[in-house]
């Protein structure tokens, strides 16, 4: 897995490439975790993100509570396979996807 974090005076955007799983959702906490200091909004792009494990699904709740203290987050471009598990979860009712 690969993360690109794209910032703007508006929101930081986090690309999420590869796999999301317990080897990965580590490195995707700790970015999120230092993004949430100095930003309101959040975007997680998933455009490139093919799998999502229990792990994963752990990381994303984790960073939608924070941002619901102190901004926003949604969730973009997400691809079948990974709607899928989300909805199977209801994760596609907790999250804001776009």
């Amino acid at each position: 897995m690969t993360i690109e974090i794209k910032r703007n005076a508006e929101e930081t955007t986090i690309e999420v490439v590869g796999r999301l799983d317990t080897t990965t959702a580590p490195a995707l906490e700790k970015a999120i975790n230092e993004e949430v200091e100095s930003t309101k909004n959040l975007v997680l792009d998933l455009k490139a993100m093919a799998y999502i494990s229990s792990a994963g699904l752990r990381v994303l709740l984790g960073a939608q509570k924070k941002m619901q203290k102190i901004g926003s987050m949604k969730v973009t471009n997400v691809c079948e396979e990974v709607m899928e598990v989300f909805e199977m979860t209801g994760f596609a009712d907790i999250l804001v996807i776009e």
